[in-house]
């Protein structure tokens, strides 16, 4: 018999009513825009009498999620940049030959003296007097060798070492290679996200793109030029000895010295100790503040280990000047005037308010570990943006328009209901959307545009389903229920293969692609929701107030 339960009923308008009030908001873009970036200031900052005012633009007891615009649809910035792990390598060589050295002269006696030569950046070459003995010094050396830190390199040691004659020739073994080059990889983009993340933009996409690249796409930013400042800047901090000052441009550091221009004071530079005391990988924290002058500043704040080596430093050296460097300048060196046990202190300069503050999130975020080369970049004008949505609009009306007409004229007073249905069906797309907190680019318009044509198979499976029992001279309410039950085995079939297709691509494809497979996943769960659930609710309810002897469909 042709019948739902009142339970059932319940629960089908109860989806129905949430997913719409979810998707209301989009109705309303700008007003819930300004009203969601006033909360998030609000508590981020405090509150204002301009921020109160715009968090009050949308009632606080309605949804306000909404469909973030794609780069393709807001406008905003494009890079693909490769990260030189190279500088990685060279480093890893660098921080290991101490160590080397330290290993080869405890067996001094046998090797006899040792010196490191010149060689490629990322192979650490050292010569030994007694070459008789390479294989004591490979032995000693190959000591110091550690586990790869990775599954494929599991039990493989993160170093070679090899002989050439009187030298040792000591590189990263393969396995390690490809580890750093994943570690790298991934602290650049997540050291990237934070950055971005800090800068307040929406919904940027950060993606790895082969084995060095990374894509980034920021909706909302004015240029390229602009990303690339915020990214592209290391901000390595480190606070260094001071040893003097000097004028002389053609001053030569000493050994394990270093001189590094003043920031603010022309033609001076400081000689110190090559050795930072702390660096800015032991930050935890930094704001922009103002010095006691009015002045913008940075106060930063060290962690545990940190604090206790910056208390330390200032307890010793109370009269000596302290250099705080920001790739490789010598932002200030104030002369320390007591014990700062605290771990925390303030970054003072020739700042204006809005370099003060990007210093500050560069800082918190961290310091990128290679230097990354920008191959493409694009910028995206909101006007584009803009046009793109009015396309998306007029192709999406456009079918949606036809779609109804060809329903309606196919099937009469059931294409009406389908017609309903479907309407139901694209507020409920964005009602998920809008849940999740998808973004929506121009292939996710298309994918939308294919889900409306989409929409209406299942409904005109079970209609023709319909029109066949009618033909075997059964009463219409059970040529309607047997519509549906014969007709859901096809419906099933055909949107789950294109469901696991859908899957597919948002696994393997990335960016547009994904965007597509979003709209398009989301887009045949709310279609066989609406066409099974909601048109034959529709049919029940006009069915059970009118009765009919026979129908036509």
């Amino acid at each position: 018999m042709l019948h739902i339960p009142l339970i059932n009923r319940i629960v089908i308008w109860g989806l129905v009513v949430a997913g719409l009030a979810l998707a209301m908001p989009n109705l309303f873009y700008p007003r819930v825009e300004r009203h969601n970036d006033a909360v998030a200031a609000i508590e981020a900052q405090g509150a204002t009498p301009e921020r109160e005012a715009d968090s009050g633009a949308w009632p606080s007891f309605l949804p306000s999620g909404l469909v973030n615009l794609g780069l393709d649809l807001r406008g905003g910035a494009y890079l693909l940049a490769e990260v030189q792990v190279e500088d990685v390598f060279a480093e890893r060589m660098e921080a290991l030959w101490p160590d080397v050295r330290d290993a080869l002269r405890e067996v001094r006696g046998e090797v006899g003296a040792i010196r490191r030569i010149d060689g490629a950046p990322d192979v650490l070459r050292v010569r030994i007097e007694n070459e008789g003995a390479m294989a004591v010094a490979m032995q000693t050396v190959r000591e110091l060798a550690r586990p790869v830190v990775s599954l494929t390199g599991a039990g493989r040691s993160d170093i070679e070492v090899a002989g050439d004659g009187d030298e040792l020739v000591i590189r990263l073994s393969e396995a390690e290679r490809q580890a750093t080059v994943d570690r790298t990889i991934q602290q650049s983009l997540e050291i990237i996200r934070n950055r971005v993340d800090e800068s307040g933009t929406r919904e940027p996409s950060i993606q790895r793109q082969g084995e060095r690249r990374i894509v980034i796409q920021v909706p909302g930013i004015g240029s390229a030029d602009e990303l690339k400042e915020l990214i592209g800047t290391t901000a390595q901090l480190t606070f260094h000895p001071v040893l003097s000052r000097t004028s002389d441009a053609d001053a030569d550091a000493g050994p394990r010295e270093i001189i590094l221009p003043s920031m603010d004071e022309e033609g001076v530079s400081y000689v110190l100790e090559e050795r930072p005391v702390v660096t800015g990988e032991e930050l935890t924290d930094s704001q922009p503040t103002f010095d006691q002058n009015g002045s913008p500043a940075v106060n930063f704040r060290f962690n545990p280990s940190g604090a206790r080596k910056f208390g330390d430093y200032t307890l010793e050296n109370i009269g000596s000047p302290f250099a705080i460097v920001l790739d490789d300048e010598v932002i200030s060196a104030p002369v320390i005037q007591d014990h700062i046990p605290g771990g925390s202190g303030i970054i003072t300069g020739n700042f204006t308010v809005e370099e003060s503050t990007r210093l500050a999130v560069l800082l918190r975020a961290g310091a990128l570990p290679a230097e990354m080369t920008f191959l493409q970049e694009r910028t995206i004008g909101p006007e584009l943006g803009a046009d793109s949505i009015e396309a998306g609009q007029i192709a999406t009306i456009v079918a949606f328009a036809a779609v109804l007409v060809f329903m309606f004229l196919s099937y009469g007073l059931f294409g009406l209901f389908a017609n309903v249905a479907l309407i139901i069906n694209i507020g409920l797309i964005f009602g998920l959307l809008s849940l999740i907190g998808a973004t929506l680019t121009l292939p996710g318009i298309a994918g939308i545009v294919l889900t409306v044509g989409m929409a209406v198979d299942a409904n005109v499976l079970v209609f023709e389903r319909i029109r066949e029992e009618l033909k075997t001279a059964r009463g219409p309410a059970r040529a309607i229920e047997l519509g549906y039950e014969k007709a859901l085995s096809a419906i099933l079939d055909a949107n789950i293969t294109t469901f696991i297709t859908a899957a597919i691509l948002f696994t393997l494809g990335s960016g547009p692609v994904r965007g597509f497979a979003v709209t398009l996943g989301l887009g045949i769960l709310t279609s066989v929701f609406t066409a099974i659930f909601v048109t034959r609710l529709l049919l029940v309810m006009w069915f059970e107030r009118r009765r009919p002897k026979t129908i036509e469909v």
